[in-house]
């Protein structure tokens, strides 16, 4: 037996059992992920349910110079979840935990908006979720936490409270305000660099009964609804947020998508968004007045898990009409029904906070960008290079507008150079914290950072 087959077999016994292998069906479930790894596969999943669990598998993988990498979600399009080493898989660390005083929630590492809101809203609490139920709130949070209720609530990491972490060395660190400050700092934006977080503590609110949905136009019609939009979100109280973007049909025919979500009192919501109906022809509409939990399936049925995925992603001040005609052009050249543009808004309460107070290096009101390219995998080159292709000349569309940087969420592998620009003036002290708490960079597959992305790489 070679010493890696032998540290394994002995992290199997320490787990009772729980390490798969290539073969089984435990391994099959743990690795079928949202965007389909190509090119590698984990030599072993460890699948944990204690932070001792957790640290064994952390002591496997120094000692047997293994690639490690973390399962929460999974839902990340490069497929960083999983590595050709030892995978932690967290998904069993699932639970949510309401405190006595309803203010906020212990979340599992493992647990996706769906489970947490499963256990919150009944309570008719809430925390900050994204748009996707699939999607792992511990990864959504660590890296920034874009959200439907931004404008009111803020990022998700705003409400981030504390952290439970085991770190590369093996200690079981709780970071707060008070406890283990600089850690907790740089937790915030800078993703899951610096250990595997076990559990949050993060903040509820009480769930407010949204008008949200979808309104889809036709593309005919882009420049006035998109342009029309704008000029409705310019006024916007914080409680409104607006997605906007163009989307394929299965017919491969663009649509103009607007999807306004309010969060304030339910008696004003119908009003405030029954203007977004008059800004064109509405070809489909699903507004409505409905739970979060509501809200997470409303983009359910474009995600399908074990495509080829391949995003984009930039930062605009602002949708205005430069904007506009870049989305257009870009989208008229969809290759496949799996070509998308999706924006998200950063403003109100999230664009209140102080640069320096996270990692999060962008707190001025902004648009994110989501260039979304994907595909059946059918181990088709061709098909890859025109979805690839096609992203990257939709995000180069934006060049001449765009922030530096980008969501680092969104980043691919290694782009050290993107990243820098993206923690702006945080860059520093962030490198400072990962250098201490994890010098020899075991957790090299989280998002990328500065100066070390370049380690970042493909295991």
């Amino acid at each position: 037996m070679d010493p890696i087959e032998k540290t394994l077999s002995r992290l199997g016994e320490q787990l009772h059992g729980r390490l798969s292998m290539p073969g089984s069906d435990r391994y099959a479930a743990a690795t079928a992920i949202w965007a389909r790894p190509v090119g590698y596969m984990p030599r072993a999943v460890a699948h944990c349910r204690t932070n001792a669990d957790v640290q064994s598998a952390i002591q496997a993988a120094r000692e047997a110079d293994l690639a490690l990498s973390v399962r929460g979600g999974g839902h990340d399009w490069a497929g960083r979840a999983l590595c050709g080493g030892l995978v932690i898989d967290l998904s069993c660390m699932n639970s949510t935990i309401v405190a006595a005083d309803r203010r906020s929630a212990r979340i599992g590492g493992g647990a996706t908006a769906s489970d947490v809101l499963g256990v919150t809203e009944p309570c008719g609490l809430v925390p900050v979720t994204g748009s996707c139920g699939a999607v792992g709130m511990a990864g959504f949070t660590l890296g920034g936490g874009y959200g439907p209720c931004i404008g009111r609530f803020g990022l998700a990491l705003d409400n981030l409270l504390a952290v439970e972490i085991v770190l590369a060395d093996g200690r079981i660190v709780t970071a707060d305000e008070m406890n283990a400050v600089e850690l907790f700092w740089a937790l915030r934006g800078g993703g899951g660099n610096f250990g595997v977080v076990t559990a949050m503590q993060c903040r509820l609110h009480e769930s407010p009964r949204l008008w949200s949905g979808m309104l889809l136009f036709p593309f005919s019609e882009a420049r006035g609804v998109l342009e029309g939009c704008t000029h409705l979100a310019a006024s916007a109280p914080d409680e409104l947020s607006i997605q906007l973007g163009i989307m394929m049909s299965d017919e491969s025919v663009p649509m103009v998508m607007i999807a306004p979500t309010w969060c304030g009192p339910a008696e004003r919501g119908e009003d405030l968004i029954a203007p977004f109906h008059k800004l064109g022809t509405v070809l489909v509409s699903t507004i409505a007045e409905m739970s979060s939990r509501d809200r997470l399936g409303l983009f359910a049925s474009h995600i399908v898990n074990g495509q080829r995925v391949f995003l984009e992603t930039c930062w605009l001040p602002a949708i205005d009409s430069r904007s506009v005609d870049a989305m257009i052009e870009v989208m008229a050249a969809a290759v496949s029904p799996g070509c998308a543009i999706i924006t998200h808004a950063f403003r109100g309460a999230a664009s209140r906070i102080p640069v320096e107070a996270t990692a999060f290096g962008l707190r001025r009101d902004h648009v994110l960008v989501e260039i979304l390219a994907s595909f059946a995998d059918r181990s088709d080159c061709i098909e890859e290079h025109r979805h690839r292709q096609w992203a990257h000349d939709a995000r180069r569309a934006f060049d001449a507008i765009a922030l530096p940087g980008g969501y680092p969420n969104f980043l691919p592998r290694g782009d050290g150079e993107r990243a820098a620009k993206s923690y702006g003036r945080n860059a520093e002290r962030l490198t400072r914290v990962k250098r201490h708490f994890d010098p020899t960079n075991l957790f090299c597959s989280a998002i990328p950072l500065p100066a070390l992305a370049s380690a970042q790489t493909t295991a």
